[in-house]
């Protein structure tokens, strides 16, 4: 099972890892990407962030489909937060159980690395000076 959240609202993450919980699973990892305080030499605030809602929800589940036919994990689970969080918010949050640390791992890493790279959320950071800027989120 692995599951997909896009959530406008903070996700109760103590939750998520419960489902990482599994008797045949000894390895747990993960990831939570939080929005800082500096980004390329300015400070920020907060970032607003932006998605197209149905398409993000099929390509997370489709990454978190992969990682599983990819790597021996028994379970993942992933959520990505909308609207506007500030600095410290946990904007990403991605949790993966195995037999073995190794597949843990390397399943994070992956789902990590494809949500960024694949699932349509854009960033428009907040400045301290009052300035936005959208930041590039996905590279070719």
């Amino acid at each position: 099972m692995s599951d997909f959240i896009m959530a406008d609202a903070p996700v109760d993450i103590s939750a998520l890892r419960r489902m990482l919980l599994l008797p045949e699973a000894g390895g747990g990892c993960s990831f939570e990407g939080r929005v800082r305080q500096t980004n390329e030499g300015q400070a920020v605030s907060g970032i607003d962030y932006s998605a197209f809602g149905p398409l993000a929800l099929t390509e997370g589940q489709v990454i978190l489909m992969d990682a599983k036919q990819h790597f021996a994990i028994r379970h993942a689970t992933a959520t990505h937060r909308t609207g506007y969080l500030p600095v410290g918010e946990t904007a990403v949050w991605i949790g993966v159980s195995a037999a073995h640390r190794d597949a843990a791992f390397n399943a994070c890493r992956y789902i990590t690395d494809e949500i960024r790279q694949h699932v349509p959320v854009w960033q428009n950071e907040h400045y301290a000076n009052g300035v936005t800027g959208w930041v590039p989120c996905h590279t070719l």
